[in-house]
């Protein structure tokens, strides 16, 4: 791609992304929603401020990833804006590994289980987009894509398995729904960004595959069960 397209295509997103930071930046209401829409039922101050920061942990990457991605993989598809939603999660849990300088709740004596997290139907979904959308790349022979294909299902792996092992914080019903909700969305988002990197042509079969993609992508995302009040 010759140089001033790549610009121009750095600023357009780089705009989106900060549109989107801006429209979607979090406070209370957005702390308090993406909490009962986890299954956190009338949620505390102490919990929303944890989920709004949780929020502005992952958003606040977004102009700047939009700005430098899309023109690094010369790609504006829904698999590049896929990948860069990963990043800033992937950015997000590894800064949520460092202590909290506030009160931390005391670790639970049982160890936290991957499949405690994330349900076992969810990663056996996830390892089949991944593994058909990289058998498909590799059949023909499109390394580039292949490439983009293993990055961004290794991240999604890394996102969920740091949701798991990050350190706990605030009250636990808080904590484990937050947990959920990023190694579901990882998870789908990977499922999501592999099926539109893998099946880029636009015959049936990669149609077939693109909507089998976006229903295990709304399944996988769904929120989870409500959970009991803590007592």
């Amino acid at each position: 791609m010759p140089w001033d397209n790549v610009l121009w295509v750095a600023v357009l997103m780089g705009l989106v992304g900060l549109a989107i930071l801006i429209v979607l930046w979090p406070g209370k209401k957005h702390g308090k929603r993406l909490l009962e829409r986890w299954g956190v039922a009338e949620p505390e101050p102490a919990e929303v401020e944890l989920a709004v920061r949780y929020l502005k942990r992952r958003r606040l990457w977004y102009p700047w990833l939009f700005l430098a991605i899309p023109p690094l993989l010369d790609d504006t598809t829904t698999g590049s804006i896929l990948a860069t939603l990963l990043l800033g999660g992937l950015i997000a849990e590894l800064l949520a590994q460092r202590p909290s300088r506030g009160p931390r709740r005391e670790a639970e004596l049982a160890p936290r289980a991957l499949l405690g997290i994330v349900p076992a139907w969810i990663l056996v979904l996830g390892g089949l987009a991944a593994a058909g959308a990289l058998a498909h790349l590799a059949l023909t022979a499109q390394w580039k894509l292949l490439a983009v294909a293993v990055g961004t299902a290794l991240i999604s792996a890394a996102i969920t398995l740091l949701a798991v092992r990050r350190p706990a914080v605030g009250a636990a019903r808080a904590d484990l729904a937050l947990r959920c909700r990023s190694a579901r969305v990882a998870v789908g988002l990977g499922i999501g960004a592999c099926t539109a990197i893998g099946w880029p042509a636009g015959d049936f079969v990669s149609f077939l595959a693109v909507v089998a993609g976006l229903a295990a992508f709304l399944a996988v995302t769904a929120p989870a069960k409500p959970r009991p009040a803590a007592a």
